[in-house]
């Protein structure tokens, strides 16, 4: 099979000063997509802010000679997502695909928590990709054509102590991304996600080194790279790290029907062990299946 090429395609990759954003531009920018390297050049926590990152990663996309321009816009900032976005269509007159990467930690114990580290959190993670995605819709729509990849993480899959902000915000990107596979669908819209485990500014303080030697950002931009092209699926959660690629995924079980004198709280105690029983559980494409299939006990099928 050839090769999977960007050539003619422009691409937007938000917190792509550095780490796993810069390995993603630097792919599509080989492989022919010219590319908005945006980041805010700000700390871990958020704090500060240069765009000098993102001029690096362009020069060296110039340097091997491909398309590249810098933007050092917040994800969170209305007008700045949409200069970003308009530095792309000045440029180069239309939007493919959107890797909205950009992220922040401010871990803490839920205990010692303050909000205004969940909101911050929120803000960026959800917000900072929610806008950008708002801002590309419609240019994706008219051109029939568009990728989007928001990124999510295990900790909002399964959890990870002290980062019940970072969790949160994490999965809500899963749900974001379930509506707009579906919204996408006619215009030819892919959206999918990656779950990422890697070496990178955000994670260098909680694996040991030789953990992080094997966890390079670029064993996870294949499949990122992957969920860009034409022939990427909808709708996917895809994991990565050290070369290793896995789909994660949302099921259900098939459950029980509980009526009359049963359907009481000593009726779900009594059928928990049919209720949690894993044989049949399923993948749901969308909301209204789970109710089919609540219709479908209802009328005793």
């Amino acid at each position: 099979m050839a090769n999977i090429s960007f050539e003619g395609k422009v691409a937007i990759v938000t917190g792509a000063g550095g780490g796993l954003g810069r390995q993603h531009a630097l792919e599509l920018a080989r492989r022919g997509a010219r590319v908005v390297v945006n980041d805010l050049g700000g700390s871990v926590d958020g704090s500060g802010g240069s765009s000098d990152a993102a001029k690096a990663v362009v020069d060296e996309i110039k340097a091997f000679g491909g398309e590249a321009i810098a933007n050092g816009s917040s994800v969170t900032d209305d007008a700045g997502v949409a200069l970003m976005v308009k530095d792309a269509m000045d440029a180069w007159g239309r939007i493919d695909i959107l890797i909205a990467n950009a992220g922040v930690l401010r871990d803490r114990s839920f205990s010692k928590m303050e909000i205004t580290d969940f909101d911050f959190v929120m803000a960026v993670h959800l917000m900072g990709t929610v806008k950008p995605t708002k801002a590309v819709w419609e240019i994706m729509k008219a051109q029939n054509y568009g990728r989007i990849i928001v990124t999510t993480s295990s900790t909002g899959l399964y959890g990870n102590f002290g980062q019940a902000n970072y969790g949160a915000a994490k999965l809500s990107l899963v749900g974001f991304m379930n509506t707009m596979k579906i919204e996408g669908q006619k215009n030819n819209i892919h959206v999918n996600a990656i779950s990422p485990v890697a070496a990178t500014r955000m994670t260098e303080n909680l694996m040991p080194p030789d953990v992080l030697a094997r966890l390079a950002p670029q064993a996870v931009t294949p499949g990122v790279v992957f969920l860009c092209s034409e022939e990427a699926p909808s709708g996917v959660i895809l994991t990565a790290g050290a070369g290793a690629f896995a789909m994660a995924r949302i099921v259900e079980t098939e459950g029980v029907f509980l009526d009359g004198d049963e359907l009481t709280v000593e009726g779900v105690r009594d059928h928990w062990a049919q209720i949690a029983d894993e044989t049949g559980q399923k993948a749901y494409l969308n909301g209204g299946e789970q109710t089919q299939k609540f219709f479908r006990k209802m009328m005793g099928g």
